[in-house]
Order: structure tokens, then sequence, then C-alpha cells
């Protein structure tokens, strides 16, 4: 099994088909105002229709209005949703969407205990904990996960992820999917086309090495 890519916080066309043409699996867009990198629906539907035809548009909500979860689901029908701050349960599912469920990670915080909660989740994705919910460019201390295979959905890895670590990541921890953001930066919420070819690639070698 290759392990899934998925890089965060786009706001241009030009970007968007370089992490295409990379190799990513999944593109996310931030709908969240305090965050550089948020971007308003309109220009999220502008963006999602520069992927090709099997990469998915992933839409990152933090404790949002259903109003707002509706709108995007309207603008890009094939969303992903993922919600990255304190939402319950039944708020995730109540939107009949496939989605993700953040945890962010710190001594303390039982995964397995989140994952059963989130049974309907397509997917855990762990981050570094942060009262800004995520973007934070740190790792966090991996060995609080579990073992692989352990939780009952796909683990998602992200946290301070870069070219140079990502592939001890995947060599130490197998997850399904990385997940980026900061890491392919060049600045705060400025993607780096560079970082993210080179981050792209590490996974794939990653990837062969272990085969």
């Amino acid at each position: 099994m290759r392990t899934r890519i998925k890089l965060c916080g786009f706001q241009t066309e030009d970007t968007v088909r370089a992490a295409t043409r990379a190799g990513a699996d999944a593109i996310g867009f931030v709908f969240y105002p305090p965050s550089p990198r948020n971007v308003d629906v309109v220009r999220a539907g502008q963006l999602a229709r520069c992927l090709g035809a099997w990469q998915t548009p992933v839409a990152l909500f933090v404790n949002p209005q259903p109003e707002l979860v509706q709108s995007v689901i309207a603008e890009i029908p094939n969303v992903l949703l993922q919600f990255h701050g304190d939402e319950s349960p039944e708020f995730c599912e109540s939107f009949q969407r496939p989605f993700m469920k953040a945890v962010r990670m710190k001594p303390g915080v039982d995964l397995i205990a989140e994952s059963v909660k989130f049974y309907s989740a397509q997917a855990i994705l762990v981050d570094s904990w942060s009262e800004a919910y995520g973007g934070t460019g740190h790792t966090f201390d991996w060995s609080l996960l579990p073992k692989a295979g352990e939780l009952k959905q796909a683990l998602v890895l992200s946290g301070g992820l870069d070219e140079c670590n990502v592939a001890q990541a995947i060599a130490g921890l197998q997850p399904y999917g990385v997940d980026v953001s900061s890491g392919i930066e060049s600045a705060r919420g400025v993607k780096c086309i560079e970082k993210i070819e080179k981050f792209c690639m590490a996974v794939q070698k990653a990837d062969a090495g272990l085969l």
C-alpha cells in the first residue's frame, strides 16, 4: 500500500496545479477566518476545479456554523469534510457526507477512545496540539500514537511534517496518509511549488523503500 498525500491550505491556481502534477491525492481548502490560509467559498470552488479526476478536494472547518458547511458542499459537490475543532460526532454526521476528524495530540489524549467516538469517520487525522487548531509547523511525540491497525479508521499523520522528516514518519508509523501545510510554505500561508514537489517526492521515495 502506498502512502496517500494530502496537501492543505491552498489559495492560488498555480500551486494547486503544481500539487496535482506532483502526485497529491487530496488538496485541502481552509474555511477558518483566523487562519492565514482561509479562503472564501466561491474561490475554493474555482480552485477545486483545477484538480484532476481522481483527486479529492477537502474542506477544513473549525467549529463551523452548519450554513457554512452546506454552502461549501453546494459549491464543491465531491468535497470530503474535515472537522478540526471540537465538533461532536452528531454534528459531523449531520451533513451525511464522508468526513475526517482531526485530533490534536498531547499526553493524556486517548486516540483509541476518539476513534470509537467518531466511528463513522473515514479517517482520524492526528495533529500537534495547538489552541490555534493546527498549522503550527511543529511535530508531536509520535510515541503517543497506537500501533498501526489499532484504530477503527485510517490514520492520517499531520503536524510539522516536511520533506526532511516525512520518510522517517512513514517508516516508523506506516500511516494511511500524510498531511502537510506549513511544511510546503515559503512564508506563513504562502505555498512554495518547489517544496510541494520535494515533499511529494520524499513520500514516493519512502514508499519505494518500504517496497
